[in-house]
């Protein structure tokens, strides 16, 4: 479970993000959509602990993230390449996440050759360090090292962007998997609303900062979120 009490980010006079409260129970799906700027990747990073709130708490399975390294053991994420380790070969990093989540090799490899269709041939045994791959299989790369360690926490920002549409497909039926799994909470952002909607159970749409919306996936979503986001709305 993730708690969210009073929170806020501010930089100078701008305040990017503000939530109040916000509940993630465990095992629940939560899509997070919004514009740019919204402050999408702003939260995951307060999730994350990879910036200082300017004040509030968060609670990661009851352990403070600002006070705590507990909840990282069950927590993964991939937010962008900064994740990555350059100067590894896709192996090399897999395995050196492996390590730090007390998975040996061949634990390791078993994972991994559950996602051989979604590495299409262009991430395992290429001989090529991850900085030379391409944005794409970058992501890939990045998305499935989230994976390893049966993390009950995943985390991930904007999974979808600079994947081909074969790939994404792919993704969304791995995530599909990950949101029926009751063990795992999934917290994915996404500019993409179709694709959201497909793979999450709860929609939180953030705007400027503020959490606006906070609604439950249903056969109305898709069509709610098309007109809150439709430029006339927002006029």
């Amino acid at each position: 479970m993730i708690e969210i009490q009073n929170i806020t980010k501010t930089y100078g006079a701008s305040t990017v993000l503000n939530i109040e409260h916000l509940l993630i129970n465990k095992g629940e799906s939560v899509g997070l959509v919004g514009n740019n700027g919204a402050g999408k990747t702003t939260f995951f990073s307060a999730l994350l602990d990879l910036i200082k709130l300017s004040t509030g708490t968060i609670q990661n399975n009851g352990n403070v993230v600002q006070e705590s390294e507990a909840w990282k053991s069950t927590t993964a994420a991939f937010i962008d390449e900064s994740f990555l380790i350059g100067y590894l070969t896709a192996e090399e990093y897999f395995y050196f996440i492996g390590e730090l989540r007390g998975q040996n090799k061949a634990t390791v490899d078993a994972l991994l050759s559950k996602y051989e269709t979604f590495f299409n041939g262009e991430i395992l045994k290429q001989k090529k360090y991850l900085r030379d791959l391409s944005k794409g299989n970058q992501k890939k790369a990045g998305i499935v090292a989230a994976f390893i360690g049966n993390p009950e926490v995943i985390i991930l920002d904007e999974p979808f962007a600079n994947l081909d549409p074969t790939t994404q497909i792919r993704l969304k039926q791995i995530l599909k998997e990950l949101a029926v799994d009751p063990k795992i909470t999934l917290l994915v952002s996404s500019h993409d609303l179709i694709h959201v909607t497909e793979v999450c159970d709860r929609i939180v749409v953030m705007d400027k900062g503020n959490l606006v919306k906070d609604i439950s996936t249903s056969v109305q979503t898709l069509k709610e979120l098309e007109e809150h986001f439709n430029p006339a709305h927002l006029i």
